[in-house]
């Protein structure tokens, strides 16, 4: 099984909360300094009425917080509204979310509420809030500044008690820049920010993470008691999470469908994760290794193991296990500690495969 053995600080920091309308508890895992902060910063908004605004990566957890702000809050008891913006059509965002009289539109044979009343007294999420039309952005700056809501052809305006939690992965400044979201509706949500980090940037939770999700998946695949092999933690451990804590999950999730034994074994996983990723070195990105950098790529027109780009297509196994090994050491910068850490190896074997390939640690 994965476990916190590498955490510094406390084995596991586990921030339970629950939906009033719902039975299912949901949990926020993390111990990594990042995650302690963000924690930090939610239990002193939480309790005021403060508007916040949520960033990062799509799958980082933004929902989950969101949760987590309200179920701390005074409005605990009242409901919890989330809304995906990006997943309503354009045409029906503004009755969604502030109601329609009758007759307002075809179809609309009775009044109807929109999202924002039903939030009354409670919290409404915007997730994906930089999807919203600047016409709908309009309306929602009112409702924040006046706490007033008019349904789309109505006449009457009532008043609503309204706490907003706002998410987006996209960068909403170049977004005003672009004209396609409002400065003013910004600077509204903007009142606090909790910027959430992608999980490549804190592994230290990825085995609290996959541990976390191993025994929730397999007790409700009545698979209990699953662990994880050695070969597979190592996997788990080392790769990047584009999707993030969802990607994650999703992995767990194949790997205890596809088990036939206790043991979830590197085949269980999903392909991305099995396939080796080579890591670029900050001396890629460094504008005064340029000329190395090119010699790299003409070497790799030539087949060089030493390369690191273009064609492989030459390489022999042990090619490819010497320069990720060398990329991951330029990565922590020759910490060997670290390096093994990722790779999933000892630092013993670690020493072992650097005499092997001729590779030091300023590699």
């Amino acid at each position: 099984m994965l476990e916190a053995r590498h955490l510094r600080g406390p084995a596991v920091t586990d921030t339970p909360f629950r939906n009033q309308r719902s039975t299912l508890a949901q949990t926020i895992v993390g111990a990594s300094p990042k995650m302690q902060r963000i924690f930090r910063l939610v239990s002193r908004v939480a309790p005021t009425d403060s508007t916040v605004l949520l960033i990062g990566e799509s799958g980082t957890g933004k929902e989950l917080v969101a949760r987590s702000i309200h179920i701390q809050s005074r409005r605990a008891e009242g409901p919890f509204i989330p809304v995906n913006l990006g997943a309503i059509p354009e045409s029906l965002i503004e009755s969604e979310l502030f109601g329609a009289a009758r007759g307002a539109f075809t179809g609309a044979a009775t009044d109807r509420a929109g999202l924002v009343e039903e939030a009354d007294r409670g919290t409404l999420f915007l997730d994906e809030i930089g999807d919203m039309p600047v016409a709908a952005q309009v309306k929602l700056l009112r409702t924040l500044e006046s706490n007033e809501v008019r349904r789309l052809g109505d006449r009457v305006t009532r008043l609503v008690d309204v706490r907003v939690v706002a998410a987006t992965h996209r960068d909403l400044q170049a977004e005003i820049a672009a004209g396609r979201f409002r400065q003013d509706l910004y600077y509204r949500l903007n009142v606090v920010q909790i910027e959430l980090p992608p999980l490549r940037e804190r592994r230290e939770d990825i085995g609290l993470l996959a541990s976390y999700f191993l025994e929730r998946l397999s007790r409700r695949a009545g698979k209990t008691g699953m662990q994880f092999a050695p070969e597979a933690e190592a996997l788990l451990e080392r790769y990047d999470y584009p999707g993030n804590v969802r990607e994650l999950e999703n992995a767990v999730e194949h790997a205890v469908a596809l088990g036939e034994g206790r043991r979830i074994l590197p085949a269980d996983l999903p392909a991305a994760l099995r396939t080796p990723r080579l890591l670029p070195t900050p001396e890629d990105a460094s504008p005064r290794t340029a000329g190395a950098a090119d010699a790299r790529q003409d070497g790799a027109r030539r087949g060089s193991p030493r390369s690191g780009v273009d064609d492989r297509t030459t390489w022999s196994l042990a090619d490819v296990e010497r320069e990720h090994i060398a990329r991951v050491l330029a990565h922590h910068r020759g910490n060997a500690t670290a390096a093994s850490r990722q790779l999933g190896i000892s630092r013993t074997t670690l020493w072992r495969k650097m005499r092997e390939y001729g590779l030091s640690r300023t590699e």
